[in-house]
C-alpha cells in the first residue's frame, strides 16, 4: 500500500512538472501560453515586445518545416553585422514568420540564448500548435 502511494505521489509530481506550466484556460485558438523570462534575454525580449506593439502577431503557429524558407524571406536584403544576429519576429519557425517579419539587430549571445530557451520550451509541441508568447 505504501509503495503504491509513493508511486502515485511521484507520478503526480512528474505530471505537474510537465503540465503544470500550461494554463488550462487558454485564449480561443491558442494551445499554450509561454511566458518569456524578461531578465534573461533583455535585448531579444525588447525586440519581441516592440514588434508585437507595432502589429506583429504574439501567436506563433509552429511550422518547423517552413522555417528555412521563412528565414530566407525575412532576412532577404538585410546585411549581417559583426557581433549581432538578425532577430526575426515572428520567428522563422512560425507560420506567421517570413516575408514582412520585423527584423532587428540583437547581440548574438542574447539572441541565441533566447532562441535556445524558446526551442527547448516548444520541442514537445507538434507542428500546428498555436503558442501565445506573453511578455512580463
Amino acid at each position: 500500500m505504501i509503495v503504491q502511494m509513493i508511486f502515485f505521489l511521484i507520478l503526480a509530481i512528474v505530471v505537474f512538472q510537465v503540465l503544470g506550466e500550461q494554463d488550462t484556460q487558454q485564449p480561443d485558438g491558442v494551445d499554450y501560453t509561454l511566458i518569456l523570462p524578461a531578465d534573461r534575454y533583455p535585448e531579444t525580449l525588447k525586440h519581441i515586445r516592440e514588434a508585437i506593439a507595432e502589429g506583429e502577431s504574439a501567436v506563433c503557429t509552429i511550422d518547423r518545416e517552413g522555417a528555412e524558407e521563412n528565414r530566407k524571406e525575412s532576412l532577404k536584403g538585410i546585411p549581417t553585422k559583426k557581433g549581432y544576429d538578425r532577430d526575426e519576429w515572428p520567428m522563422a519557425m512560425c507560420a506567421e514568420g517570413g516575408t514582412g517579419a520585423d527584423v532587428e539587430y540583437v547581440p548574438f549571445a542574447d539572441n541565441r540564448g533566447a532562441g535556445s530557451w524558446i526551442g527547448n520550451q516548444l520541442e514537445r509541441f507538434p507542428d500546428g500548435s498555436r503558442i501565445l508568447f506573453q511578455l512580463p
